[in-house]
């Protein structure tokens, strides 16, 4: 099926590498010449396990293409892929400046029935105004004889595994009324589909719901384990055990009940956000939204307090330590990030920060410029020197086992500030570190205690 696919960001090169992979013709088209150059070369905008040689790959087989040209890509296609961003606005709402300029090209360009696939994250309501754009301005061509189905289908991606997220779906989520749209959808997902039904079709505003909703829960599950941790710390509790008593319970699983410093990314505090500015649009009062905003926003102040506390708030003039820049591991995505808020109090307070992170050094370089107060290293064990205390931000793998007599050798004292609990307090105490995680007894003062 010959595929466009409008916005080569990170959901629209992934969906498009991944379309391609299984045999369909697809062109992804973006206004920024730049980008599309380079992509044509073969470098990728973003960190992203495994899609630089699926990239490459279909570009060198012909059925991946890149172009600024619009006008030959909604030739191309038989659908018409929507996925450009949709930044929060100054109240937090979604802006859909972006979604309704490519609705408004395509109705430019369109000369016979479209379908037109809104992939990124969009509010509930997205779909009709983009049918009223293109109604709109077929209706100034004078071609009230093009038809056209506009149709949901939200992504549910995860960075850091975005690619075997799109190869290996849990399920597809079509929104439309058209059976004409599902069935091309179905034509369009087949190869997805086989081993098992994970097509879900509903109604176009069920569906765009359904991807606010799946993130909202998601965040939700953050936020409450964020919330206990803090509550078992003060109740003498152990976090790392509550989780394993409530996570052994089906109905509620393991996975997003880590307790930590917050959640980032592109994707969780804008839907939070937008899906909140929603309610207020129709009068309701989202008040399990506003907690959870309001408990990850303080969670992402929670590794400055301890650190403050620590040194009696005397922080002018000390050296940190920081293992982790990217919100999450595996990617290069430093929007919303915990590390930032972290990075800029402690610049406020005087402090000076060593970093490392495995792939987020250029990210932070882009962020940050040349910061007086920023070292960034190009080893973990290159922060270490001279620091007065290591904190862990970012779950890498490459921190999980670490040389614990290189680590205490290089900093000035032994002293561990950990957001992610990587590691077992007793094990660190018999180190002789001085070591403070997230909901669990281990904040020593004295490690001979």
């Amino acid at each position: 099926m010959k595929v466009t696919v409008f916005g080569i960001g990170y959901v629209g090169l992934v969906q498009g590498a991944v379309l391609a992979e299984v045999g369909h013709d697809v062109v992804c088209i973006d206004i920024d010449a730049n980008k599309v150059e380079r992509l044509k070369q073969g470098h990728i905008p973003i960190y992203e396990p495994g899609l630089e040689a699926l990239v490459k790959e279909n570009h060198a087989a012909g059925r991946l293409n890149f172009t600024t040209d619009a006008a030959a890509g909604v030739k191309h296609g038989e659908v018409q892929f929507i996925a450009v961003g949709t930044p929060p606005d100054e109240d937090g709402s979604a802006d859909l400046k972006y979604v309704l300029a490519v609705a408004e090209t395509i109705a430019q360009y369109m000369e016979a029935h479209q379908i037109i696939i809104d992939k990124s994250t969009v509010p509930v309501g997205t779909a009709d105004k983009v049918s009223a754009k293109i109604t709109q301005v077929l209706a100034a061509r004078q071609r009230d004889d093009l038809s056209f189905d506009v149709v949901s289908n939200p992504e549910f991606l995860k960075e850091g595994s975005a690619v075997a997220d799109c190869m290996r779906p849990d399920r597809i989520v079509i929104g439309t009324n058209s059976k004409t749209a599902e069935d091309v959808m179905r034509e369009l997902y087949a190869p997805f589909n086989r081993n098992h039904e994970k097509i879900i079709v509903m109604d176009v505003r069920s569906a765009e719901l359904t991807k606010y909703a799946a993130n909202c829960m998601l965040a939700t599950k953050i936020s409450f384990m964020n919330e206990m941790a803090n509550l078992a710390e003060m109740l003498g509790a152990d976090i790392e055990m509550v989780r394993q008593g409530i996570g052994s319970d089906q109905r509620i699983g393991y996975q997003f009940l880590y307790a930590g410093v917050g959640y980032g990314g592109s994707c969780f505090p804008k839907d939070v956000q937008a899906l909140i500015r929603t309610a207020v649009s129709i009068d309701f009062d989202a008040k399990v939204l506003k907690a959870v905003e309001s408990r990850n926003n303080e969670q992402k102040s929670l590794l400055f307090k301890n650190i403050s506390r620590h040194f009696n708030g005397e922080l002018r003039g000390k050296t940190f330590a920081l293992w982790g820049l990217s919100f999450k591991p595996n990617t290069d995505d430093m929007r919303e990030a915990p590390s930032r808020v972290l990075i800029e109090a402690l610049w406020t307070a005087g402090a000076v920060v060593q970093a490392f992170d495995p792939e987020a050094m250029e990210e932070a370089q882009r962020i940050y410029g040349s910061h007086e107060s920023l070292r960034l290293c190009g080893t973990k064990e290159e922060a270490l020197r001279n620091a007065n205390a290591l904190i862990i931000v970012t779950e890498w793998s490459a921190f999980k086992a670490p040389d614990f007599e290189l680590i205490a050798e290089r900093l000035l004292k032994p002293v561990i500030f950990d957001g992610r609990n990587l590691f077992e307090p007793i094990r660190m105490k018999k180190k002789g570190f001085q070591y403070y995680s997230i909901g669990r007894q281990c904040q020593l003062k004295n490690p001979n205690e």
